[in-house]
């Protein structure tokens, strides 16, 4: 069943804020309190207010079940696979080896106060990523088959 038309535009309008904002937190997590896993849970959060809106069908046919598994399964590779690139260039597992590197996360953080910048934390801007990604998936995934089931039992009656 589909809300009024008021709730769907207005879904609508917000759900790209609230991706956006959910991004702001995963990104500025070393910096800030929140991170992939808060992260993840406010972008999930658009799209469930999407899945509210809508019917499940409408929105799934645009972002189908399969793209949350591939976000859930990629931020799973990211995770380890950061973690074993470590052990790849002779460090210990889960090894922070872009901090203080100079490149990419790896800028080295001044003395006194600091006003943050993305580029300090080495691969833990790139862990809070990959765990926002798993986040998003699993939170929507697990949505999806809860909303499917309550359609299923209302058929049913």
């Amino acid at each position: 069943m589909s809300m009024s038309k008021i709730i769907r535009v207005t879904a609508d309008l917000l759900f790209p804020f609230i991706v956006i904002f959910g991004f702001y937190i995963v990104l500025h997590g070393h910096l800030t309190p929140g991170g992939g896993f808060q992260g993840g849970a406010v972008i999930a959060t658009g799209f469930i207010l999407l899945f509210a809106a809508h019917r499940i069908d409408d929105v799934t046919c645009i972002f189908g079940k399969k793209l949350f598994q591939n976000f859930e399964a990629f931020g799973l590779f990211l995770f380890i696979g950061t973690a074993l690139v470590a052990i790849a260039l002779g460090y210990t597992f889960f090894m922070n080896f872009l901090a203080n590197s100079g490149g990419l996360f790896g800028q080295t953080v001044s003395f006194g106060i600091n006003p943050g910048s993305l580029n300090t934390a080495g691969v833990i801007p790139i862990l809070n990523l990959a765990v926002g990604m798993e986040v998003l998936g699993g939170l929507s995934i697990i949505i999806i088959y809860m909303t499917k089931a309550i359609q299923w039992q209302e058929d049913l009656e």
